[in-house]
């Protein structure tokens, strides 16, 4: 192991980093569940309009991706967070590169697809 005296910094970076990851990961978790519960606000105001609705809707598996990718986000950032710390030890350290790129695409995606979504229930609603 090289002699760097920065060691210990940059690896309580490198956890902070992953704690990053982790928050998002949650707070993702959480919005996809809010999402899927959303379907549920839909249910009951088409009800109240007399609107019969007989599915979740598309908001049940909006909630369900959100879900799922937040549990990736975690897990990618615990890859990226042991890689790392290898990489700091082995003095080898290459910034994330791809990862960054994959998760920045995806959640614009996701959140394009949200707001398509949220347009149609407003175009649904106002005519009906």
């Amino acid at each position: 192991m090289p002699n760097n005296p920065n060691r210990a910094r940059d690896h309580l970076a490198n956890e902070r980093t992953f704690l990053a990851w982790v928050r998002t990961g949650v707070a993702t978790i959480v919005f996809g569940f809010a999402v899927g519960r959303f379907s549920i606000a839909l249910r009951e105001l088409f009800g109240s309009e007399g609107h019969n609705l007989t599915t979740p809707g598309l908001t049940t598996w909006l909630g369900m991706i959100s879900i799922v990718g937040g549990v990736l986000l975690i897990v990618a950032g615990l890859f990226r967070y042991r890689t790392t710390r290898v990489q700091l030890d082995s003095d080898t350290f290459e910034p994330a590169g791809v990862l960054i790129d994959l998760v920045s695409v995806l959640l614009a995606v996701f959140g394009i697809a949200l707001a398509f979504y949220l347009l149609y229930i407003a175009i649904l609603s106002r005519a009906k």
